[in-house]
């Protein structure tokens, strides 16, 4: 995670102006300065993932598209087997 902006004084005066006491005041804009340090993702950090995520769909699509290959592969070969039994077949007849 990032660093985010978080001006902890203009938040502890904010407090204070509404009426809070001043140990309370600090006491939140701590809170609030770990929780958001902690757990808000940064645009950076989003492009990070959505780099790693494309990276991880481009295999994919490789993957299926060599599965799809040989399972045409399997399909030809399938079909050119069941159209030398149905020759064989027609020869006999």
């Amino acid at each position: 995670m990032s660093t985010v902006t978080f001006d902890k004084l203009a938040y502890i005066d904010s407090l204070k102006e509404s009426g809070i006491p001043e140990a309370q005041a600090r006491a939140h804009a701590t809170a609030l300065n770990n929780a958001l340090h902690d757990s808000v993702a940064s645009q950076a950090d989003l492009r990070e993932a959505v780099t790693r995520l494309e990276g991880r769909v481009d295999l994919v699509e490789r993957d299926l598209k060599i599965w799809f290959g040989k399972m045409m592969a399997w399909q030809l070969t399938a079909i050119a087997g069941l159209l030398a039994i149905a020759t064989a077949a027609v020869k006999l007849l």
